[in-house]
């Protein structure tokens, strides 16, 4: 497309003053440029825009068609003008932010409506889904940020330690468990397991912690949300490993058990970022809340 925006602009002026002496000095061009722009303009679709008297132009049908068109795209372009200004001064727009499950329901609610009050141009949307699906939406171009359980796997990410997390192992009030000090790595191994999703991060640590695939195990039900797997828990069905966050309310309730083990159920939380990548005024503002050690006024590395 070959009209631009100054043309349309020359254009405008000249319906508006019906003189190619008055635009000249009102844009401060040459006469002759403005009559280039008109000419190029009538050139391209070869008719003309305007009827000729002498000195002074008025529009034909054809530039009364045009012009509240032009003036429109001439208007809303002030407009995209001025955001991009202000968004140099100040955070404006909206950031797409991704979650892994145990973050985006018991972490980043609170986090986000922090940044919403303190920069209240700006808003954010909030994608929620498994570790794996969230770090490669960040790498597609789909995120601005993301959030996930452990450590990410895609290597061209720039990774940042966010938080420290526990996973623990739960069961009902009812189930045997309950009555032992500890449990040994022999039951375990052998338990009714109600596990999260492939590409769950939580469930990659429990993996790591029990040096096994869940698909090894004698009995394991899969199901893809944390809700669920801690009803289910709850009404005697089997037992998990879930993020303390994420089970805290129904431990100091009772609802849930902690069962004490020898696993190492330690994790990071990480946050992601794409590598090389100029970040906007925006993104900077939503890393400083969420990560205030970061050095939020540098680029990508």
């Amino acid at each position: 497309m070959n009209i631009s925006l100054r043309k349309l602009e020359i254009f405008a002026a000249v319906a508006s003053s019906g003189s190619v002496t008055k635009t000249a000095e009102k844009l401060r061009l040459s006469q002759s440029a403005i009559s280039m722009a008109l000419a190029d303009l009538e050139n391209r679709y070869d008719e003309p825009l305007f009827t000729r008297q002498g000195r002074k132009l008025h529009l034909n049908d054809r530039g009364r068609l045009i012009l509240p068109l032009a003036q429109k795209i001439l208007d809303q372009a002030v407009v995209l003008d001025q955001l991009l200004l202000d968004s140099t001064s100040e955070p404006i727009g909206q950031l797409q932010i991704g979650a892994s499950t145990t973050i985006g329901n018991y972490l980043l609610p609170l986090l986000l409506a922090k940044f919403s009050k303190a920069y209240p141009k700006a808003s954010t949307t909030m994608q929620v889904a498994n570790s794996d699906v969230i770090s490669t939406l960040l790498d597609n171009g789909e995120l601005d940020l993301a959030l996930i359980e452990g450590p990410c796997h895609l290597h061209q990410l720039e990774q940042h330690f966010w938080k420290e997390d526990q996973l623990v192992v739960i069961a009902g009030q009812t189930h045997p468990w309950t009555r032992a000090r500890s449990v040994e790595l022999h039951d375990l191994m052998n338990a009714d397991w109600i596990v999260r999703e492939e590409g769950s991060g939580t469930r990659e640590v429990f993996e790591q912690a029990l040096e096994t695939k869940v698909a090894n195990l004698p009995s394991a039900i899969e199901l893809g949300h944390t809700e669920a797997i801690k009803k289910a828990v709850e009404a005697g069905l089997g037992v998990s490993c879930l993020s303390r966050l994420a089970v805290q309310r129904e431990l100091e309730n009772g609802w849930l058990v902690e069962i004490r083990t020898d696993l190492k159920l330690e994790r990071p939380l990480t946050l992601l970022l794409r590598k090389n990548e100029n970040r906007s005024l925006l993104l900077k503002a939503c890393l400083q809340i969420l990560l205030p050690q970061f050095d939020h006024n540098r680029g990508g590395e």
